[in-house]
């Protein structure tokens, strides 16, 4: 795993609705990691996330992400980034999906190929969009985002409302992506998720409650389930 951050943020405070909701977050993400942004839903995970992609206006602090101001235009084609719901035409076929996507991102068609067989979706690739399950969309979704081969992938809840099976498909591509030198930032709600991260970033009420590994959380709190050790380092916490 390369010895630098890939995301390095300080100080950063967020208002939305006038209402403070990220305030004075300072953290890092290490290149060539799978990093977990775990916290229940309302944590502010996403609006962390937006500012991390460039399109969250902040208050103050800084982001710098892959050695530039997070919003950069030289980041554009670095950073791939997937929201909740797929962002993929239903009424295309998955390959027309890519290759839409590979011609708006200037990339080679070769590319197309590429991501299909990352994601698993080679014999899915003639079947409509709207066809598939919501483990094959959302994996769709990463395949458009890997098409650019970016240095780093920003996942917003990807397996959120997935079977176990589903999930567990898609955490080993997100392994088998680090494995070959990206850095990807993934957040969920779902604490057993925790366990196949290399590091961990833990929001709570808009801040963030710690930043270790699951083998760190597990030791810290003296529970080896990692949704208990969540609970009692948010029970520590509280006031």
């Amino acid at each position: 795993m390369p010895d630098h951050a890939d995301i390095v943020i300080e100080g950063l405070r967020v208002r939305r609705g006038g209402r403070l909701v990220l305030d004075d977050l300072s953290l890092s993400v290490q290149a060539g990691s799978v990093t977990g942004l775990l916290g229940p839903s309302g944590s502010g995970k996403t609006t962390l996330i937006r500012a991390i992609v460039g399109v969250q206006i902040v208050e103050s602090g800084t982001v710098t992400v892959l050695g530039e101001p997070a919003g950069s235009p030289s980041l554009r084609s670095r950073i791939g980034y997937v929201t909740q719901a797929p962002s993929v035409y239903g009424d295309l076929t998955v390959r027309e999906n890519l290759r839409y996507f590979a011609d708006v991102l200037a990339a080679p068609r070769a590319k197309v190929d590429e991501a299909l067989a990352t994601v698993d979706l080679e014999q899915a690739a003639g079947q409509l969009t709207s066809s598939l399950s919501g483990g094959q969309q959302a994996r769709v979704s990463l395949a458009t985002a890997l098409l650019g081969d970016p240095d780093l992938l920003v996942l917003d809840e990807p397996t959120v409302g997935l079977d176990p099976v589903l999930r567990h498909d898609l955490w080993q591509t997100f392994a088998g992506l680090a494995a070959g030198g990206k850095t990807l930032l993934v957040s969920s709600h779902v604490m057993d998720e925790a366990s196949r991260c290399d590091a961990l970033l833990l929001l709570r009420d808009y801040r963030l409650l710690a930043a270790l590994t699951p083998d760190e959380l597990r030791a810290r709190t003296g529970e080896q389930d990692l949704e208990s050790a969540f609970l009692r380092l948010a029970l520590d916490d509280a006031p």
